[in-house]
């Protein structure tokens, strides 16, 4: 999509809580693969959750297309649970199916082909588990998928999410199906979405016993945290949160000098910057650089 490109500098300084408050999702396309490319073939938008929602909620995003060849998405995955709907197919005759992602460690690849539609919710690291029914360790959910019915009791949403033409309606749904979930306040929970946050946004917090010792625990203390509520630990965080960032420079800054990036995102040598992208996208941070250089194909009318 056109206007999803790199964000702009006052999106970029606003706090995941801050963008709550004002209802403004980001604009980056921080852990989305060839991001150029997947924009130019499908119609992908962010769009912000009623109000109530968004002290636990990143922001929904909606995807259509209609492809003519198919195309492989890929992603590296927030440390983010998602609650997702699709449909993959013509309305006429394609199922509409939900479920719950958990955090997924390893590089996510899906093929879209032929016409479709999802609607997803992304949660704020550590938002999720107030909506949980029953309540468990977001360690149970790290790398599977849940049912609707195995995390909430209620597996019809799917259709009165996916079926409405109208954007906004279905935003609506989306909206009416949370709050039906009656998530409950958790003063933990608040906490971990504000250490998660901090990492996100505070590149000086690079190891994990510097963030315990500014919050006033013991590392135990914030491992079972993290564990408990987001679902991985603040050290894969960190990391996690370094990739993206070094992504989105080479989406956004041709040339990006790579031992610089390095030294500014905590890493003693470059090595150790390549050693991770590579782990976690699939390619060195080089070969992803020219990969995003070359310009993808336009969209067809269809899917503009």
């Amino acid at each position: 999509m056109a206007g999803e490109g790199s964000a702009k500098a006052s999106d970029r300084d606003r706090t995941p809580a801050a963008r709550a408050h004002t209802g403004q999702p980001r604009r980056d396309t921080r852990g989305i693969v060839q991001a150029p490319s997947l924009m130019a073939r499908v119609h992908f938008r962010r769009r912000p959750a009623a109000e109530p929602l968004r002290r636990w909620v990143e922001h929904y995003w909606l995807i259509d297309w209609d492809l003519e060849e198919p195309y492989v998405s890929q992603v590296v995955p927030h440390p983010c649970v998602n609650l997702v709907f699709e449909r993959r197919g013509p309305a006429q005759v394609a199922v509409a199916s939900g479920l719950v992602a958990g955090v997924a460690t390893d590089l996510f690849t899906t093929k879209l082909a032929d016409s479709g539609r999802v609607c997803g919710v992304q949660f704020r690291p550590g938002g999720f588990r107030p909506f949980l029914s029953p309540p468990r360790p977001l360690t149970a959910l790290r790398g599977r998928q849940l049912t609707l019915r195995e995390a909430f009791g209620d597996g019809g949403a799917p259709a009165r999410v996916l079926g409405p033409d109208a954007e906004d309606r279905r935003v609506a749904a989306l909206d009416a199906f949370l709050l039906s979930l009656s998530p409950r306040t958790d003063p933990a929970a608040e906490q971990a979405m504000a250490l998660a946050d901090r990492i996100r946004e505070d590149r000086s917090v690079l190891r994990v016993e510097r963030l315990a010792a500014d919050e006033g625990v013991s590392v135990r203390t914030l491992q079972r945290l993290f564990a408990t509520y987001v679902g991985v630990s603040p050290k894969w965080a960190i990391l996690r949160y370094r990739v993206h960032e070094a992504m989105e420079r080479a989406t956004a800054q041709p040339g990006t000098d790579w031992a610089r990036l390095a030294g500014e995102l905590g890493y003693s040598d470059q090595a150790h910057l390549v050693r991770d992208f590579t782990a976690a996208v699939g390619v060195t941070p080089t070969a992803y650089a020219r990969a995003v250089e070359t310009p993808p194909r336009p969209a067809s009318a269809a899917e503009a």
